[in-house]
């Protein structure tokens, strides 16, 4: 095996190549979760970024303090984990994803036009809201073409440019994680139509780690991080 690290530039996207297999579909590692007090220096997160190199896979391992995430590009023929996403960037959501337009990119959802925030906007983004997850929509892929993994710290937000991290912090409970957002919504359903105020959806595991996994919503803050390379 042979492992090399390279510069982290955000907002540039890593991509883990997975193993994917007819029978038992995309692959990844699973990794470790944990928030350690004292890894931000001065308002400012270090990121590093591992490369592996094995038999057939590669692999790209992001670390911010003691949180990683390890990402994978789930195949094009895989349904969005929001399937009401209609077109990206005027194309079809799955032909932009495969030319990688997405980041910023305008977009349609059931007849409604949203248009994200500049990357450099984003930079000093902070909103107080309610957050709400889900996790049943594995084997699918999110808005930029990753595996959505619902045990993983990710999440999903109409506006942001992604990818890109983000803190999260219950307001009642005062807990705080890192989350990647990978994915777009969430969006109004026609069970709840409410739900599209929600200002993010969290991957099942993120709610988890903050406390409000059983009951379905929580109010937080989300807010941009600062971050360089380590």
């Amino acid at each position: 095996m042979r492992v090399r690290t390279i510069a982290f530039l955000l907002p540039r996207v890593c991509i883990l190549t997975a193993v994917c297999l007819a029978a038992a579909g995309c692959s990844w590692v699973s990794a470790p979760y944990r928030a350690i007090k004292g890894v931000a220096k001065g308002g400012v997160w270090a990121v590093t970024k591992t490369y592996e190199v094995t038999a057939g896979t590669t692999k790209t391992i992001y670390r911010i303090g003691e949180f990683t995430y390890v990402v994978a590009r789930a195949p094009i023929e895989w349904a969005l984990a929001h399937d009401e996403i209609e077109s990206i960037d005027g194309l079809p959501a799955k032909e932009a994803i495969r030319q990688g337009r997405v980041k910023a990119s305008p977009y349609v959802v059931r007849g409604r036009a949203y248009v994200p925030m500049s990357v450099e906007k984003a930079q000093t983004y902070r909103e107080d809201g309610i957050a709400s997850w889900y996790g049943y929509e594995s084997g699918r892929m999110t808005a930029n073409g990753e595996v959505f993994d619902p045990n993983g710290l990710t999440a999903a937000h109409k506006y942001l440019p992604i990818p890109m991290f983000v803190e999260v912090t219950n307001l009642e409970t005062k807990k705080s994680i890192i989350v990647r957002v990978n994915d777009r919504g969430p969006f109004p359903s026609d069970q709840n139509p409410k739900s599209g105020d929600r200002i993010i959806d969290l991957s099942a595991g993120a709610a988890q780690r903050l406390g409000f996994y059983g009951k379905g919503t929580a109010m937080v803050r989300v807010q941009a991080i600062q971050a360089k390379e380590e």
